[in-house]
């Protein structure tokens, strides 16, 4: 489409530039927010050139959720400003599902104040402001931002990789130009601005009234631990108040879901301060959980055809050199140790020490593929503002394994792999997945030719396609040494999780100078396979908490049955069940404490234990028991045998009760 079609009257602004409304084009101004022209997103007053290409941005589109969000988001900086004058501004981008905007204030901010701010944006939003933007230069940037430190340092940082690295700062000083975004009252006067790449609505009153203030927190300036420590409010905005509604449920669903509640409700695992940020401790109830994973992840990898190895927590700084990990990954991890003259590193990843066991003695292309896998504990320094629970931790444990093969096996290896984890995935429960393909970004952080990049690439784009799976690039996403495959899955209530991975790696092999004789008698360097299956065993807990909210299956429960007496005269009758129960290796617990009947009924409901086993008089006389289950249905004097049996099969295969 061209901009003969273009009719809008100009919206003039001094210093800024004429454009068209685009309001007459595309008809509904809540429908349609922006436009793209040769495929660059732009306001809808800028001009259009003649003959470009333009297509309408609708509101309800990834586009349009973001611009309509970054729109709040600067109309909640104008209400702080107006509240507070001294409050300086940081950066307020759009993320996933809402926005942001970090501000230098005096005080931290109250839930009473998230509360005015929301009526004072609901103020500017039905005055029906006007978003107008203008390009300066930055000189007059300078100027107009004077009282501005930290927007004055974002100018300094346009067009520099580091304004790319800052948390945010694209949406500020990203593109070719310097814009300032104006806010314009009916009468065309300038009532606020801000420095902003854009673009943004037509109007404040597209925000209409479906958006909320959720919390405020501390974050540090840029993202980063070195710089001042500022104050940052997180806000949602949609199109509609159902779909405000909406999100909000599912955000009320998530935290009844969320697995560092459960964890405390479940008696599963806790985040002791003394042991420091990201260092969980698992309780008896969670060791069980994890033994029963690691049980089955072990002896899958066995059938799969890997050996078990183990390797130490900690190595001299020149393992990592060569692996390449430092400097590349040095910022992850830890600080060195100093110890007789060397420095020491804990470990941040298994592969440079599995490369060592390759390495050990000769190999022959007969040996390849080689499996080796382990339970590698490893150490990655995650910032404080990132480390979340289980899933995002600074101690975790890796189901690590890497695959030496040939150039001619890679590809058989993939699937074996690939088919490997959703065969995994499927018996935890998780059936609905996607995969995503990580390749080299732009820049110097990656190793190896672009030719060694192009293959590995094309040969894994190349096994996920065959997979049938929706396929979603990520261009950039790649680790260092290679791109990879990563399974996200999406869990019970429709959010998506970075499940397992499948990375190629050419270059740790050259590093390490790996080896194998071939058929004909030459040398040859193998290629690496790195998988992690669960990716860490802490991060999958903290993911299927979430899935089964507490509930899990009866085959990972920590405890399977739990026998309830209806009066302490039929405890020893139970207690014959249950070992009974016990030598078929279920987990049983009889409850014979002085709690009443109906108590311990609601106690073990809570908890969710899967199935619960009653005994009155009628039961004994019948040589029975009756179930309660989890979903609160019953049933009634059911066989001894009957019922173990039940309890056996339904851990057995797996299946959720």
């Amino acid at each position: 489409m061209s901009d003969d079609a273009v009719h809008a009257p100009s919206q003039q602004h001094t210093g800024g530039e004429p454009g068209t409304t685009g309001t007459d084009l595309y008809g509904d101004r809540r429908e349609v927010v922006a436009m793209r022209v040769n495929g660059e997103l732009q306001d809808l007053f800028r001009s259009v050139p003649a003959g470009a290409d333009v297509e309408p941005v609708l509101i309800d589109s990834p586009d349009g959720l973001d611009i309509l969000r970054h729109s709040a988001a600067h109309v909640l900086a104008q209400a702080v400003q107006q509240a507070d004058p001294q409050a300086k501004l940081g950066i307020g981008p759009p993320i996933k599902d809402g926005f942001y905007y970090d501000f230098d204030v005096a005080e931290p901010f109250t839930p009473e104040d998230l509360k005015k701010l929301e009526k004072a944006m609901q103020r500017i939003i039905n005055s029906g402001q006007t978003f107008a933007r203008r390009v300066v230069d930055e000189d007059e940037a300078r100027a107009e931002l004077g009282t501005e430190p930290y927007k004055l340092e974002l100018i300094g940082l346009k067009g520099s990789s580091a304004a790319d690295d800052a948390e945010g700062a694209s949406v500020e000083v990203g593109g070719g130009e310097l814009t300032i975004y104006d806010n314009l009252d009916r009468t065309g006067e300038v009532v606020w601005g801000d420095l902003c790449r854009g673009p943004h609505l037509p109007s404040t009153k597209i925000i209409g009234n479906a958006f909320t203030l959720m919390r405020s927190a501390a974050a540090y300036w840029r993202g980063s631990e070195k710089n001042p420590q500022l104050q940052r409010i997180y806000g949602t905005a949609w199109p509609s108040k159902a779909e405000l509604r909406g999100h909000l449920d599912r955000i009320a669903e998530a935290e009844r879901r969320d697995h560092r509640r459960l964890g405390v409700e479940l008696d599963l695992f806790s985040f002791p301060e003394e042991l420091g940020s990201g260092l969980p401790v698992f309780h008896p109830k969670g060791g069980v959980l994890r033994r029963e994973m690691e049980d089955y992840v072990r002896r899958r990898h066995i059938e799969e055809g890997f050996e078990y190895v183990a390797t130490p927590h900690v190595s001299k700084e020149g393992l990592f050199h060569t692996s390449g990990h430092l400097p590349y990954y040095a910022d992850t991890m830890f600080p060195a140790m100093e110890f007789e003259g060397s420095n020491y590193y804990l470990k941040a990843m298994n592969c440079p020490m599995h490369n060592l066991i390759y390495r050990s003695r000769g190999r022959s292309y007969r040996e390849l593929p080689l499996r080796l896998f382990e339970f590698g504990s490893v150490y990655r320094y995650e910032k404080s503002g990132v480390v979340h629970g289980l899933t995002r931790v600074r101690g975790l444990t890796m189901d690590d394994s890497h695959s030496y093969v040939t150039a001619e096996q890679v590809p058989g290896e993939i699937r074996h792999l690939l088919d490997f984890i959703l065969g995994l995935l499927r018996d935890f429960g998780l059936t609905d997945y996607y995969l995503e393909l990580s390749t080299r970004g732009e820049g110097d952080k990656f190793m190896g030719t672009s030719e060694q990049w192009e293959e590995a690439t094309a040969v894994l784009q190349q096994v996920a396609e065959e997979s049938g799976l929706e396929l979603v690039p990520d261009p950039g996403g790649a680790a260092f040494y290679g791109p990879k495959i990563s399974v996200q899955a999406r869990d019970a209530i429709g959010r998506s999780w970075q499940m397992s991975t499948v990375q190629l790696d050419f270059n740790q092999p050259e590093g390490f100078d790996l080896e194998y004789q071939a058929a004909d008698g030459t040398r040859k360097q193998p290629v690496m396979i790195h998988s992690a299956k669960f990716g860490s065993i802490e991060r999958f807990i903290g993911v299927l908490t979430e899935h089964y909210a507490g509930a899990f299956p009866p085959w990972l429960a920590p405890v399977q049955v739990v026998a309830i007496p209806v009066a302490e005269v039929f405890n020893d009758y139970l207690e014959q069940v249950a070992e009974t129960l016990r030598t078929e290796g279920i987990r049983v617990e009889v409850d014979t404490g002085d709690d009443r009947f109906a108590k311990k009924i609601r106690t073990h409901t809570k908890a969710k234990v899967p199935f619960q086993l009653i005994a009155g008089g009628e039961d004994v006389e019948a040589g029975a028991v009756s179930f309660r289950f989890r979903d609160g249905s019953q049933r009634n004097t059911v066989p001894v045998a009957e019922a173990v049996a039940l309890i056996t099969a339904a851990v057995r295969d797996r299946v959720q009760v």
